[in-house]
């Protein structure tokens, strides 16, 4: 089975709910993509931490052949940027228009054809977006690595299953991981995190602040 190879397009089919034909908790999900996006950069070399802030090496082709749209994007820009840190960089994932993660994403696996978009009218009104997955397994043996990194032996976890069952969790995606199975594996979702660096407490630390934000908006409004 030819499974995407980089995090930001598996977490993209994690969120994935096939009987709504559309991903989930789009509230969020552009900050998880963010951090999948920074995840897949550090493990690749092509950034590294100094003194809590993310840098980019200047070139490393050989380790940027294969990176999705996103992540090769997102590299660029922290190339041009100054050195900020790992939450300041999640926190900065759009969440509307074309430069959302979820944009950039999706369409990287349209190109790649793994996933294909059909318009639709929901009560023949409001216009959304349909996506059909090539290949509906390979959610599914997404699914099984999250679950196997939970419970298999912790020596055997393939480090990027690893760092993807962190993210997931730091994310809080309940298409791939319930909130009881967060509970009741979260010793074991420490021992994984160290596979994602420091992008899963940053993750955890931009959601708050986005929820923090979102709450006080409403207070203003109401």
């Amino acid at each position: 089975m030819d499974l995407p190879a980089t995090l930001p397009e598996k977490l993209y089919l994690l969120a994935y709910d096939p009987r709504r034909e559309r991903t989930t908790q789009h509230s969020s999900l552009n900050l998880l993509l963010q951090a999948a996006a920074l995840t897949e950069l550090l493990r690749r070399g092509l950034l590294y931490e100094e003194g809590r802030k993310a840098v980019a090496r200047v070139r490393a082709d050989a380790a940027e052949t294969g990176l999705d749209p996103y992540s090769a994007r997102l590299l660029g820009q922290i190339r041009r940027a100054r050195p900020q840190s790992w939450s300041s960089w999640v926190g900065r994932a759009r969440s509307v228009g074309r430069d959302q993660p979820i944009r950039w994403v999706r369409d990287g696996l349209v190109d790649s054809g793994r996933i294909a978009l059909r318009p639709h009218r929901v009560a023949g009104l409001f216009p959304v977006t349909l996506v059909t997955l090539d290949d509906p397994g390979a959610r599914e043996v997404l699914v099984a690595s999250v679950t196997g990194a939970l419970k298999g032996p912790l020596g055997r976890v393939d480090p990027a299953d690893a760092a993807l069952t962190a993210l997931v969790a730091a994310g809080k995606l309940r298409s791939a991981l319930s909130s009881r199975e967060r509970r009741e594996y979260r010793g074991r979702i420490g021992k994984l995190a160290p596979a994602a660096g420091p992008v899963p407490r940053a993750l955890g630390r931009a959601l708050a602040w986005r929820m923090a934000g979102h709450a006080a908006e409403s207070a203003a409004l109401g």
